[in-house]
């Protein structure tokens, strides 16, 4: 199917305005430079009885339409694949080199309106819409009516019948420039030809004057639920290595603790008084991140679990190794004579001292 630059705007007008309720431009807020301007289609869904294409728009194309969008929008699949196809043959206008150059419509162009056709024989009604098993891509459906509100039922019962696959390929899920430049001769083309560019957009200006807003329960709609990806095997094989290392520092801990000497002890357990804690406390917290670690990991929650884990595994370490160099650290004392005299065990010495008795006989007697 082919249409020459002037029927392709008078029908562009007739499908928009045809066969749906289109609300009123909004002169307001007109944009009259598309330069800058993207959009980008969301997904085809069925909302408030009427197949629509969701899409937002972007200020900036040049950020790729990563940024917060001026909106969230909805326009009936006709409408936005009539405009959608203008851009397209304005775009293979602009690059064809000879100025007689005819755009080839897709087929399913002559399907925006409800239009009378013969399906297996029989008498019915088909509209271009939504494809009911993937929200990416378009279908020609069939329906009873001439109004095509009533759609028709399959041989399974469902409401999905389709006459022939769209192809029309709208590009879902890709940010698109409003005004796509091609390389042109300066001497080719006329002094209005970038003005021109930029103030017409087919696809952004229909979609920007005819557009619904589209917030709350409308965004939801036909939205995919996203899949939590589970643990593959290396990384389950990394989250048994770090957590056999976890569990292998903490009995070096409890080792080294059963070692630690009385005054040791009481340093720490007063560096915890003065923190406003009890040693209690501290062995319920540990308790409460290994529980919390375990319920992260069996909800297949990667990122939160590794951070976690990761930072268990540091202060265990840091503990350890606090561990270790206080308990390899000799206590000395200065002599006498002024020698340095090292005391491992002073705990021990004074136990021995305290065992003789300066009174005994045999103290007396030396």
């Amino acid at each position: 199917m082919t249409r020459s630059r002037t029927a392709r705007s008078l029908v562009s007008a007739l499908a928009i305005l045809g066969g749906s309720v289109v609300p009123a431009a909004r002169a307001e807020d007109d944009i009259e430079y598309w330069t800058d301007y993207a959009i980008y289609p969301l997904r085809c869904v069925n909302y408030d009885d009427a197949d629509r294409i969701m899409y937002a728009m972007y200020e900036k194309a040049s950020n790729h339409c990563t940024d917060t969008p001026l909106g969230t929008y909805i326009a009936t699949v006709p409408a936005f694949a009539d405009a959608y196809l203008e851009q397209m043959a304005d775009n293979a206008y602009d690059a064809a080199s000879d100025d007689a150059y005819v755009y080839e419509y897709p087929s399913s162009y002559g399907y925006l309106d409800c239009t009378a056709a013969q399906v297996n024989g029989v008498d019915y009604y088909v509209r271009l819409g939504c494809d009911d098993e993937n929200t990416n891509s378009l279908a020609v459906n069939v329906y009873t009516d001439d109004q095509c509100t009533t759609r028709v039922e399959t041989a399974e019962g469902d409401d999905d019948a389709v006459a022939v696959e769209a192809d029309i390929s709208v590009s879902f899920k890709k940010c698109t420039p409003c005004v796509v430049w091609m390389d042109k001769n300066d001497d080719s083309i006329d002094d209005q030809y970038y003005v021109n560019k930029q103030t017409n957009a087919p696809l952004c200006s229909a979609m920007w004057a005819y557009r619904e807003d589209c917030n709350g329960q409308c965004q939801l709609t036909g939205k995919e639920a996203v899949e939590v990806e589970g643990w593959n095997k290396a990384d389950k094989v990394l989250l048994s290595i770090l957590s056999l290392f976890g569990f292998g520092m903490l009995l070096a801990i409890v080792k080294k603790r059963q070692k630690m000497s009385n005054k040791d002890a009481l340093l720490e357990q007063a560096a915890i008084s003065a923190a406003g804690l009890q040693q209690s406390h501290i062995l319920g917290i540990f308790a409460l991140l290994i529980l919390v670690i375990t319920m992260f990991a069996l909800l297949r929650l990667k990122k939160i679990t590794w951070g976690l884990l990761l930072m268990l595994n540091i202060f265990l370490f840091g503990y350890l190794m606090k561990l270790t160099v206080d308990g390899s650290v000799k206590e000395t004392v200065i002599g006498p004579d002024g020698k340095i005299v090292e005391k491992e065990d002073s705990d021990d010495e004074e136990d021995d001292d305290d065992d003789e008795d300066p009174a005994s006989p045999a103290s007396a007697a030396s």
